[in-house]
């Protein structure tokens, strides 16, 4: 149930969609006698296109976000490599047969470097289907053929191809895999995703994680003033910096994480 209404909520109140309602709802009004509201719902929508597509707003969002973990300056000794889902256009890939990656598809490229440096590492995959809409295949199916293209031994790797947020890869990963005390795992996400990550996983049981964040969106500091110089760009990023906020809170609120904001 969590899964559905997280989904169906976040279609409703994600920026880009609610300035679309917001406009619409305007144009209805202006063909009514509430003209002055709905020329006034237009306006705003506008102008929230306008400041969250130009602005600073998305990277002020993300960079907190994504320096909260930094990456540690060497690789420790691990036992495993846990990469989570969301590299893998599931729909387009079980279309066309072939690896379709998404946006976030350096949590996926980047395993090919660390399997290498790190040969006795197991390979854990955790990621099933993350839409409301299942396609025809499943992140994990597609991950393990692009870990065995990299020259990765098919016998490291782990698939969970059951989950489909975050809390599902936590669970149904440490069920699979039964992680021991005194163990080292290294958590490979996204940078603005990675706070989350650890807090959940943390709360499902898991212990010595280290956070390998990839995926970077921002410069870091010095750039968080900076706007974008395509509206385009900037309302893609202050999407997935709200949705990132949006999911702590929800986390939180739910008990699926200790801390709103999760620190080192």
């Amino acid at each position: 149930m969590f899964f559905y209404l997280s989904k169906i909520l976040f279609f409703l109140i994600r920026p880009t969609n609610f300035l679309i309602i917001l406009m619409g709802l305007g144009l209805l009004l202006r063909l009514s006698r509430w003209r002055r509201t709905g020329m006034a719902a237009i306006a705003s929508a506008f102008l929230g296109f306008a400041v969250l597509g130009f602005s600073p707003a998305a990277n002020l969002l993300l960079e907190p976000l994504e320096d909260r973990f930094p990456r540690p300056d060497s690789l420790p000794n691990v036992d495993g490599i846990i990469v989570l889902g969301g590299a893998v256009d599931t729909i387009t890939s079980g279309a066309r047969g072939v690896p379709a990656l998404t946006t976030s598809a350096e949590r996926l490229t980047t395993v090919a470097g660390l399997a290498r440096k790190l040969p006795s590492a197991k390979i854990i995959h955790t990621g099933g289907h993350g839409v409301l809409v299942a396609g025809q295949t499943t992140e994990s199916a597609v991950a393990i053929g692009l870990f065995t293209d990299f020259g990765i031994d098919p016998a490291r790797i782990v698939l969970e191809d059951k989950s489909r947020n975050t809390w599902e890869n936590a669970v149904f990963t440490r069920e699979l895999v039964k992680p021991e005390p005194g163990q080292t795992w290294l958590l490979v996400t996204s940078a603005y995703h990675m706070p989350r990550a650890i807090s959940v996983f943390r709360e499902a049981g898991w212990s010595g994680l280290t956070a390998w964040p990839v995926d970077y969106r921002t410069r870091g500091p010095e750039g968080k003033f900076l706007g974008f110089a395509g509206a385009s760009e900037g309302l893609k990023r202050f999407d997935i910096a709200f949705r990132e906020w949006v999911g702590l809170a929800a986390y939180w609120l739910t008990g699926r994480s200790k801390a709103f904001f999760p620190s080192p």
